[in-house]
C-alpha cells in the first residue's frame, strides 16, 4: 500500500525514490541527480520581503555535488533582511532536503530545494522567518504535546488584456461582476492557468485540496482582472508555510508563461473584492483532532481560539504588511473588522466551517448502490483566521498563530473569553449593527499593528520565538509608512487611491 502510495505522488523525486520526502537523505538526493541527469541545482530561501531568493549552480562532478548538499553556501544576509543583526552580515544558507523537487520551468533538467539560515558560528539565524516558525512550533510542541497543523486559502487576480486574441471568442460569455465564486469555463477564462499551477505545485511538494474561480471579477477599459483560489490540506505549520512560499512563486512563473500577470495584493480595487490569505488550524495528537469532542468543538479548540482573538491586533502585524491591507478589512466585503467568532460565519474573525460533525450516510444516500463503507483516521474540523491577505510572510505569520493558540491555551479565563465574543449572526446587517458596536475592532493601519506589536512583544519573545530585533524591524517598518487614518485622508480620493494600490500590487 505504502509503495502504491509513493507511485501515485507528483513529486518526481518521491516517485523515482519511492520514499516520502521527510525521509529524503543526501545519497537519496545524489542518487536521484546522477541517474536522472539532472544538470544544475537551484538553492530557495525566503528573503525579507517574503519572496523566495535564488542561487543557481551548475552540476559539475559529483563532489561539488555532495559538498553543496552537505556545507550550503554563503549569502550576503545584510542584503536579505533589513532587520538583520548586525552581527550577522554574511550568512550560510542549508539546504533542508525534504523540500527538494524538480523544477517545472527550468530549460534544463534541474532540481530545486529549501534553505535555512545559520550563523557565522552555525546556528540557526534567530530572526530569519523559517527558524522563526521552527522555534514557535518546537516550543508549541513541547510545552503542549500537541502537533499545530495549517493550511492556507490563496487567493490571487489574473490581469489581462481584453483584446487579447486568443480569448475574443469567449467574450461571448460574459463574466459578471462580484458573481465569479467557482465559475466554470468559460465564463470563467483561465482555469487551465489554475490547473497547470495546482499540477506544478503538487509535483513540488504542495498538498493541495481543490482550487476554484473566485468572488471577484472586475472589467476596466481595456483590462480584465479574475479572481481564483488555491486551498491546501492541512499538514504540519513548517510545511504549510513552504508550500504557500513556491505556490505564490509558481503562480507568478506560470502567469509569465500566459502573458498575464498575477498579484496577490490585498486591495485590488474600491468596492470589489479583496484578496485574503485564510487561515485554516487543527491540533493533532497521536493522529486524533483535538479541535472536537463527540460531535462539536472541544474546549481545546475554544481556547485556542479566545488566544486568536486575544492576540488578534498584534497578529495583524504578521498577516497585514501593507497600508492597503487595510482598505480590504472593511464592513460588507466578507473581510473581518471586528474580533469575534463563530460558526459558519464569513462576517467574524475566526470561523468554524463545517466539519462532517453531524453528517453521516452522505454517501451511501448519494450513491445506493455502494456498498463499501468510508472512514478516516482523522476528522477534518479545523478553525479558520480570516484577517491575513497575501502580504504576509507566511512563515512569521504561522509562527505568530502557534504563539497566539499556546497562550490561548495556557491563559486563564480562556473559554469565558471565547463565549463572550461568540456570535451567531451577520454583524455587518442593520438589524444587528448594536452587537457589532460592542465588540473590539481590529486595527485600521500598519501604524495600529505596528503599536499593537510592540504591546504584545513579550508574549511573542517568550522562550526566544521571536528575537527583538525582528519585533523592532517589523514594527518599524509597518509605522514607516506613516499610514495612520489613511482612509480617512482618501476618502472620496479616487486617483490616490488607485495610485496607492499599484504601488503595493507585488506586495
Amino acid at each position: 500500500m505504502e509503495q502504491r502510495r509513493m507511485a501515485m505522488n507528483p513529486n518526481k523525486i518521491v516517485q523515482y525514490l519511492r520514499k516520502p520526502s521527510e525521509e529524503f537523505t543526501k545519497r537519496d538526493l545524489i542518487k536521484f541527480i546522477e541517474e536522472n541527469k539532472i544538470e544544475m541545482l537551484n538553492f530557495r530561501y525566503l528573503g525579507g520581503d517574503g519572496r523566495l531568493k535564488t542561487l543557481n549552480f551548475v552540476i559539475t562532478s559529483k563532489e561539488q555535488l555532495d559538498q553543496l548538499l552537505s556545507t550550503g553556501e554563503r549569502v550576503d544576509g545584510s542584503s536579505l533582511f533589513s532587520y538583520i543583526d548586525s552581527a550577522s552580515s554574511d550568512l550560510y544558507v542549508i539546504p533542508r532536503y525534504k523540500t527538494a523537487y524538480v523544477n517545472p520551468f527550468a530549460p534544463i533538467p534541474t532540481v530545486d530545494i529549501l534553505c535555512s539560515y545559520y550563523t557565522a558560528k552555525g546556528t540557526p539565524l534567530a530572526s530569519s522567518p523559517e527558524n522563526i516558525l521552527k522555534k514557535a512550533h518546537q516550543v508549541f510542541k513541547s510545552t503542549t504535546g500537541l502537533t499545530l497543523e495549517a493550511m492556507g486559502e490563496l487567493e490571487y487576480y489574473i490581469f489581462y488584456d481584453k483584446r487579447d486574441f486568443f480569448l475574443s471568442a469567449n467574450y461571448a460569455y460574459p463574466s459578471m461582476a462580484q458573481k465569479g465564486y467557482q465559475e466554470s469555463f468559460p465564463f470563467s477564462k483561465w482555469e487551465s492557468l489554475r490547473c497547470e499551477a495546482m499540477q506544478a505545485i503538487a509535483q513540488a511538494g504542495g498538498e493541495i485540496k481543490y482550487a476554484h474561480s473566485e468572488v471577484g471579477s472586475i472589467s476596466t477599459e481595456g483590462q480584465e482582472m479574475e479572481q481564483h483560489e488555491i486551498e491546501f490540506s492541512p499538514v504540519p505549520i513548517e510545511d504549510a508555510a513552504d508550500q504557500i512560499a513556491i505556490a505564490k512563486w509558481m503562480l507568478r512563473m506560470i502567469g509569465c508563461k500566459y502573458g498575464v500577470m498575477l498579484s496577490f495584493a490585498p486591495k485590488i480595487m474600491v468596492g470589489h473584492a479583496g484578496s485574503g490569505l485564510h487561515i485554516h488550524t487543527r491540533l493533532v495528537k497521536d493522529g486524533r483532532n483535538m479541535m472536537i469532542d463527540g460531535e462539536k468543538l472541544s474546549d481545546i479548540a475554544k481556547k485556542v481560539i479566545a488566544g486568536y482573538l486575544k492576540l488578534a491586533p498584534s497578529l495583524t502585524a504578521f498577516g497585514n504588511t501593507v497600508p492597503t491591507s487595510y482598505l480590504r478589512l472593511v464592513p460588507h466585503q466578507e473581510a473581518p473588522t471586528n474580533i469575534c467568532w463563530g460558526d459558519r460565519n464569513r462576517s467574524v474573525l475566526v470561523r468554524v466551517p463545517l466539519g462532517w460533525l453531524s453528517a453521516k450516510n452522505m454517501i451511501a444516500d448519494a450513491n445506493p448502490q455502494e456498498r463499501e463503507k468510508f472512514s478516516e483516521s482523522i476528522n477534518k474540523q479545523t478553525v479558520e483566521f480570516r484577517s491575513p491577505d497575501g502580504s504576509a510572510n507566511i512563515y512569521l505569520l504561522l509562527a505568530g498563530l502557534a504563539v497566539a493558540a499556546r497562550y490561548g491555551l495556557e491563559m486563564k479565563g480562556a473559554l469565558e473569553l471565547a463565549k463572550k465574543f461568540y456570535v451567531d449572526v451577520n454583524i455587518f446587517s442593520d438589524e444587528h449593527k448594536q452587537i457589532q458596536e460592542r465588540l473590539p475592532q481590529l486595527p485600521r493601519s500598519c501604524f495600529e499593528s505596528a503599536e499593537a506589536l510592540l504591546k504584545d512583544r513579550e508574549i511573542y519573545q517568550k522562550d526566544g520565538v521571536f528575537s527583538s530585533v525582528t519585533i523592532d524591524g517589523i514594527a518599524k517598518k509597518l509605522k514607516s509608512y506613516n499610514d495612520k487614518d489613511l482612509s480617512e485622508r482618501l476618502y472620496g480620493k479616487k486617483e490616490e487611491i488607485k495610485k496607492l494600490i499599484s504601488e503595493y500590487l507585488h506586495c
